[in-house]
């Protein structure tokens, strides 16, 4: 079941070099995943709460660069939240989760990381095609 892939991964972080400390990925070392796309929410007011969507090919990893969210995951049958607010840390999320992002706090920045380019299209953007969907596989 994809809700049970769902798994938050631990980002490097070195302090060594600068001020303050930096995170870095370097691609199959740290995910499971080659990146194709990076896109980022930001300006999003607080308390806001973003459409859901779901991929039925792309594995993302959300990261809270800034702030903290909630991200919903949904895989048709069993749901559950995570709180995302460590720039150390990732939300793995497997192709065909419902995602849906709530509770910004001011001045997040949200940003995904993902398998495939946008081109792609495999976007399912109403929760009742995706349950459809889902069903079907």
């Amino acid at each position: 079941m994809p809700i049970d892939d769902c798994k938050i991964i631990k980002i490097p972080t070195a302090a060594d070099f600068f001020p303050g400390r930096m995170s870095f990925i370097d691609g199959r070392d740290q995910i499971p995943f080659d990146i194709k796309r990076v896109y980022y929410l930001f300006d999003v007011q607080s308390g806001d709460v973003c459409k859901g969507s779901a991929h039925g090919k792309t594995t993302s990893l959300v990261i809270a660069v800034q702030g903290s969210f909630d991200v919903l995951l949904d895989d048709g049958q069993r749901s559950r939240s995570h709180f995302l607010n460590l720039p150390y840390q990732g939300l793995l999320i497997p192709p065909m989760t419902w995602t849906q992002f709530s509770n910004f706090s001011s001045g997040s920045v949200c940003m995904i990381l993902a398998s495939t380019a946008a081109s792609e299209g495999d976007e399912i953007a109403r929760y009742d095609e995706f349950i459809q969907t889902a069903k079907s596989q």
